[in-house]
């Protein structure tokens, strides 16, 4: 498979990325390294759209829808403890609304595209399969994100350990996100969103068995 000069660029920029930041939060200096997470997902963010093909208004839409059911369900967390139960925010995630880092919201927009890319290459012929697997997918990235949120300053829940219940939200919320991805968003890149999930999900695992 030929991948463009650019892909490969995006490619090597995010490995590198999560292997620096690792590195970093693991032997130089976790604070410091974890108050930079807000760059490395601006930086993850702007590849994953820089390589998407065909712009259009619909996948703008699109976009933006996810990011605002993201940010819904997390205001109804944080201000009522809905959806994912009671938690609270720490400083390192950046500017936010009413409790809620607005990098959170684009946060659900990458996992729902990159999950979403993957698991509409392994089911093309399935749209409800690619949403379960999607949904799936991005259950998994936040089992191995949870442990370490309070760590490094994301956000931790009343009695530091994550309910059930926050398991639960993310797979409903998820399963809209994927929903909406699945059936509007149209040619989907594969690629550049496989390496941005292994990255992430390595980075993640390997911070909760070495840290």
């Amino acid at each position: 498979m030929n991948l463009d000069f650019n892909k490969k660029v995006s490619i090597l920029i995010i490995w590198l990325f999560h292997l620096s930041g690792l590195l970093g939060l693991l032997y130089i200096d976790k604070n410091l390294f974890a108050s930079l997470t807000p760059l490395n997902l601006f930086i993850s963010t702007t590849l994953l759209f820089v390589n998407q093909t065909n712009a259009t208004r619909m996948k703008f839409f699109i976009v933006f829808a996810i990011f605002f059911v993201g940010m819904i369900a997390e205001i109804l967390g944080v201000q009522y403890g809905l959806i994912f139960g009671n938690y609270e925010y720490g400083n390192n995630l950046g500017l936010k609304l009413l409790g809620v880092p607005f990098l959170i919201g684009f946060n659900w927009v990458v996992l729902t595209v990159i999950c979403g890319s993957i698991s509409s290459k392994i089911f093309k012929k399935s749209k409800i399969l690619s949403i379960i697997f999607g949904m799936t997918l991005m259950l998994l990235i936040d089992i191995t994100l949870e442990p370490i949120a309070p760590v490094l300053d994301y956000w931790e829940f009343v009695g530091s350990k994550a309910p059930l219940q926050n398991y639960i939200g993310w797979g409903i919320t998820s399963l809209i996100t994927q929903t909406l991805y699945q059936y509007f968003y149209k040619t989907k890149e594969f690629i550049f969103s496989i390496n941005l999930f292994i990255a992430q999900f390595l980075f993640f695992l390997g911070f909760n068995f070495l840290a």
